[in-house]
């Protein structure tokens, strides 16, 4: 349960990022280039529809893995500025907060060299 979490957690940080990146990329082209309406209005839909599952998943992760009020908020906050997802879903890697029971203060270790967390 705890792997797949962390899996769809990752996944949707990531995209909701670059989907920020299209985003701005098509927006770039339409204000800047002037290239007309492009791919604003499918860059804007995709990155809504990645950003509603971003906040669900966060949600999901927080009651999963019994995150803090302030490690909620922050992942939430980091839906909103550009890439700050991909920068929350590295620092919570980093710092253990994807770690599953057993693998408290490891940082992160378990899910690069692939161990099973020890169940009590």
């Amino acid at each position: 349960m705890f792997g797949t979490a962390v899996t769809v957690f990752r996944a949707v940080a990531i995209a909701e990022a670059l989907s920020w990146v299209a985003l701005l990329a098509a927006m770039f082209a339409k204000y800047i280039l002037g290239l007309g309406e492009g791919g604003v209005p499918v860059a804007g839909l995709v990155h809504g529809v990645l950003f509603l599952a971003y906040v669900a998943v966060t949600l999901a992760t927080f009651r999963v893995f019994g995150w803090s009020y302030r490690t909620l908020a922050l992942a939430l906050a980091a839906g909103v500025p550009p890439l700050f997802t991909w920068w929350f879903e590295a620092w919570a890697l980093r710092t253990g907060r994807l770690d599953g029971p057993g693998c408290t203060g490891r940082g992160g270790v378990a899910l690069v060299t692939g161990e099973r967390p020890a169940m009590a």
